[in-house]
């Protein structure tokens, strides 16, 4: 199946017809539909659907449509349901902060750099974040998968501006070859597939508000942890709602925010909205924030956490790096099913 028509009728509340789109789209996959909407319909469905809202009527009144939620990439049973609409809320507020400009955004840079061979990053703020699949100690193709080395990735983050780089996986390369080029370098590890303790996260959230540059953060696929812990940022700083956060970075990035990390950041959701009105109640009051500098590339993620150290070292004997040395990780599956999934691209060409 290459093509896919679908039909959406709107209906007021007694029924009668609003409203007919007819969308003859090439189907992929479901990222596939959000990206062509983005960029052919979606200005226009937004306007009507906000329309909608104002004249009472509800996303129910679009009947003769079933779409699939926008899940995870897990292998398990889908556990949380993301919505087209939650997907439209999501692009309504990108709109708002400026993530997005439908006149600037270039599909074919997307669809470039999302590539394995090309990188493997996506951008999810302009000029703030870019998530990207973790460099390797040197460049090469294991399991059909293109690893890079750190310095492959150089030109183009010197290009647009990145100055520190946040890894979230075990060593796979030293951090002294971004360093040495420049780059501040911080270590925040948790267990893959897993959700980050509070320690990481308001560590996380201290790098990132004191950055002067932008910021590339990286687990072993760029997928799960690295999702988990912008989304918390975004959370914070604007006020999006955990499904609306999910959906904006899975739509950059499809695949992002896997398993109880969704449910993670909707547990988060009240706790990061009051953290950010305080941010910037402090911020307009002009009031100095007080925020611990942070001096080493490593952080001890061990200390003043609210967890017990009885359970930090219980998720220490669950999973370690030497685990993920000698087995297959969720990381491992999700970079081999990522390779199948794209097309063979006729060349390779380097990160600028």
């Amino acid at each position: 199946l290459k093509y896919a028509t679908f039909n959406v009728h709107v209906r007021n509340s007694t029924g009668q017809l609003y409203q007919n789109y007819t969308w003859i789209i090439a189907w992929h996959n479901y990222f596939t539909v959000i990206l062509i909407i983005l960029k052919q319909f979606f200005k226009g469905v937004l306007e009507k659907y906000l329309q909608l809202l104002s004249l009472g009527l509800k996303w129910d009144n679009f009947t003769g449509l079933v779409i699939i939620s926008y899940r995870d990439a897990s292998f398990g049973t889908c556990s949380f349901h993301l919505t087209l609409l939650d997907c439209f809320h999501a692009i309504n507020k990108a709109l708002q902060y400026g993530f997005l400009d439908f006149n600037k955004f270039d599909v074919n840079e997307y669809e470039h750099y999302e590539r394995a061979e090309n990188g493997d990053f996506n951008w999810i703020i302009p000029n703030k974040f870019i998530a990207f699949s973790g460099p390797h100690s040197r460049s090469k193709i294991e399991n059909g998968y293109p690893h890079h080395a750190p310095e492959a990735y150089f030109p183009y983050f010197r290009k647009h501006k990145v100055t520190t780089i946040i890894r979230l996986n075990k060593k796979l390369y030293d951090a002294k070859r971004f360093t040495d080029a420049g780059f501040e370098h911080f270590d925040l590890f948790f267990a893959d597939g897993s959700t980050p303790t509070d320690t990481i996260v308001k560590t996380f959230l201290n790098i990132c508000e004191n950055a002067e540059g932008v910021i590339a953060v990286h687990c072993k696929a760029g997928l799960g942890r690295t999702g988990t812990l912008i989304a918390c940022y975004i959370m914070k700083h604007y006020r999006m709602t955990a499904a609306e956060t999910i959906a904006w970075i899975r739509i950059n990035r499809p695949g992002s925010v896997i398993g109880p990390q969704q449910h993670f950041l909707m547990d988060k959701q009240a706790e990061l909205w009051t953290e950010g009105d305080i941010f910037r109640a402090k911020l307009k009051g002009n009031h100095k924030i007080a925020v611990t500098r942070i001096l080493s590339g490593v952080v001890d993620i061990s200390i003043n956490d609210t967890r017990s150290r009885r359970t930090i070292q219980k998720d220490t004997e669950l999973y370690s790096d030497e685990d993920e040395t000698n087995c297959v990780t969720q990381g491992d599956k999700l970079r081999a099913l990522k390779s199948r999934r794209q097309a063979k691209a006729p060349t390779a060409s380097p990160l600028t």
